[in-house]
């Protein structure tokens, strides 16, 4: 099969998966993904693959210790400022749910960072715990498995270890599981769906929900007359205002007749984690939870991260590991005036708001006029209260060649392009395994990397 037939087949299947549903917007009309279509998946090599296969007991460990972190700051055995951080802007209700001791030891059951490739290695740059693109990743996975492609974590894995997480938290072999999609989240729900289907398939007995259609007893919760055992809980926290019966939800969460994933631990959710994570006061927890290996390993891949508090620094005082042209930073207040040169920074949402996924909100230094910079600066100096962001420095990702399919041209071209590498890890247990992973490669010329129209979507495969 050619290029150009490889690609057609992947966008006749792509309906019959019904991957999507209502208007797909800015794209051909006989297109039938969001994206753009490439006949064969992202290439990673041997050596890439290890690192990604060792990066998830990483993770892992790196969950166990912020949950301890908050767990023991909200005591006062670490540095109480750790947990006045990650409650910010949480109603106290959140905040309690979070600290109840029946969710004490529970992580979240899928974990996925997005990483970019660099010419100086692998950096992460974000974790997100209820992670999109779930099922779209894992229908991909399959089809272009049936091209004969070796897709990382092979045609089923991403079914597979999400089955394998919900057996693990139900104890049980045949669970019946809701996945609950928030109008929110309602973009998804076409994949959710698909999941579904397979899951069932799988042996979960799994049903696709909106909020107003789980039935409440004081027995658990309900849907087309099953018990559920397990609710995967895909939306966010600070949404649950408008979802319908989330009181009640919870409510049978905290009384254990039903296991909600992931838990609900809004403290968990925050990119302010990896500012904490290189905070100078903090080095002797992390070393201590993460040990010998995790420490350097996470240490080497996770970009320098500071919280924007907008709280006045003492005269002596400097802002750790930041400086502009090796002058240390002492006051917020001066990055509005740097260069565009000096400014390769990235400016987003910690958690806990609208705001922060689906790289809204985020603004990036050297991509601005000044003018856009000084107001990004002022915001999230002036959100602190509210939402409070972080400063990253700025990672490029390599650049790569793909090819894709113009529907216009009728043929397949080739880009210059920058990828966005998502692997999904799934937790059973004291075990993660790596499911799959998906390729968000994105124009050359693109700063903010994620999936948008112009982009190439696949699944990962291993280099020949």
């Amino acid at each position: 099969m050619d290029t150009k037939a490889k690609c057609l087949f992947i966008n006749n299947e792509i309906p019959k998966a019904r991957l999507f549903s209502g208007e797909k917007r800015d794209v051909h009309p006989d297109c039938n993904a969001s994206w753009r279509i490439s006949p064969e998946p992202f290439r990673v090599s041997a050596e890439e693959l290890k690192w990604f296969e060792e990066l998830g007991g990483h993770l892992l460990n790196f969950y166990r210790a912020s949950n301890l972190l908050y767990s023991q700051s909200a005591r006062g055995i670490q540095p109480t400022w750790v947990a006045e951080y990650l409650d910010i802007g949480k109603p106290e209700p959140v905040i309690q749910y979070g600290r109840m001791n029946r969710f004490k030891s529970q992580l979240p059951g899928v974990l996925r960072p997005d990483i970019l490739p660099t010419a100086q290695g692998m950096a992460i740059t974000e974790l997100d715990s209820i992670p999109g693109f779930i099922g779209a990743t894992g229908c991909l996975s399959q089809l272009y498995a049936q091209l004969g492609y070796p897709v990382i974590g092979g045609s089923d894995g991403m079914v597979k270890g999400y089955a394998d997480m919900i057996r693990a938290l139900s104890k049980k072999e045949a669970p019946t599981l809701a996945i609950v999609v928030s109008d929110e989240s309602a973009d998804y729900w076409a994949e959710m769906k698909w999941l579904e289907t397979a899951l069932c398939q799988a042996g979960v007995q799994t049903h696709t929900v909106k909020p107003n259609e789980i039935i409440f007893t004081e027995d658990g919760l309900c849907v087309d007359g099953n018990k559920v055992d397990v609710l995967y809980r895909f939306y966010e926290l600070f949404d649950l205002p408008n979802i319908p019966k989330a009181e009640l939800m919870l409510y049978s969460a905290k009384k254990r007749t039903v296991v909600m994933t992931p838990p609900p631990k809004a403290y968990l959710e925050e990119k302010l984690s990896l500012a904490l994570f290189h905070h100078p006061a903090l080095q002797p927890f992390w070393q201590r939870q993460l040990g010998k290996r995790s420490y350097p390993f996470l240490q080497k891949a996770m970009p320098q991260t500071w919280i924007l508090d907008a709280r006045p620094l003492p005269p002596h005082a400097v802002i750790p590991g930041l400086d502009i042209d090796g002058l240390p930073v002492t006051d917020w207040q001066q990055l509005s005036s740097i260069t565009q040169k000096q400014r390769e920074l990235v400016i987003k949402p910690s958690g806990f708001s609208e705001l922060a996924w689906g790289s809204r909100g985020v603004a990036i230094g050297h991509d601005l006029p000044t003018e856009e910079w000084e107001a990004a600066v002022e915001n999230g100096l002036a959100n602190f209260e509210k939402t409070p962001h972080v400063l990253q420095k700025f990672h490029t990702a390599k650049r790569v060649r793909m090819q894709y399919y113009d529907f216009d041209a009728g043929d397949v071209l080739e880009m210059a392009c920058r990828p966005l590498l998502r692997p999904y890890y799934f937790v059973a247990g004291n075990t993660v395994k790596l499911g799959g992973m998906q390729a968000a490669v994105c124009p050359a010329d693109k700063k903010i990397l994620h999936g948008m129209v112009d982009s190439i979507i696949v699944p990962c495969a291993q280099s020949y």
